[in-house]
């Protein structure tokens, strides 16, 4: 898993609520066991217009100006709903590597660690404050440094967040389930060793 460590990107603004997985990834997407090529049917039911191909205008993030955008910013609640970990894969697959929200659910907070995606819990009158920055500013990026757990923005003005100290551990040296499990390799031999499992 790639490391998270500093991060700059332009913001796309979903001002929605209690977004759920569902409406991330449909679930008629989900029949691929992959866990790459989602990023063309993200947020499929509000992206496109009926014919699932011809972009919504009315769908904000659509918007030219937010292309390339590598940071969703959103509202409370996000990624509630099942627990389906296709959604995560999506997002990262289109190319966001942060999300900011006033709150997220459990499972897919804890899902976008492991798939190296950072979710960042801010004030709502912060998350308001930056939704009026981004639409007044062609281009508005953030730079996010996780190690100082601070978001810059462009003026220089600072942002802090908080994080669980293992959590950021995991991002910051790319350990994803498998890599936690493989820095006690040699213990692992060593027991199949002890227990005659090594082949």
């Amino acid at each position: 898993m790639k490391p998270f460590t500093e991060h700059t990107g332009i913001v796309a603004p979903l001002e929605a609520r209690n977004v759920d997985t569902d409406q991330i990834i449909p679930k008629q997407f989900l029949k691929r066991i992959e866990r790459t090529g989602y990023e063309d049917v993200l947020f499929y039911d509000w992206r496109y217009l009926d014919d699932g191909k011809t972009p919504n205008p009315d769908f904000e993030p659509n918007q030219e100006r937010y292309n390339n955008a590598s940071i969703l910013l959103t509202g409370d609640n996000f990624g509630c709903g099942s627990s389906r970990e296709h959604a995560p894969w999506a997002l990262s697959d289109y190319g966001f590597r942060c999300i900011l929200a006033p709150s997220f659910a459990d499972i897919f907070h804890n899902n976008c660690f492991n798939n190296g995606m950072l979710p960042v819990r801010l004030p709502q009158t912060t998350i308001n404050e930056l939704f009026d920055e981004v639409r007044n500013a062609d281009g508005y990026a953030l730079t996010i440094k996780l190690d100082e757990q601070v978001i810059v923005k462009p003026d220089g003005a600072v942002i802090n967040f908080d994080i669980q100290p293992f959590l950021k551990q995991r991002l910051l040296n790319g350990w994803d389930q498998i890599g936690l499990t493989l820095r006690h390799e040699d213990k692992i031999t060593e027991y199949e060793k002890v227990h005659g499992l090594a082949k």
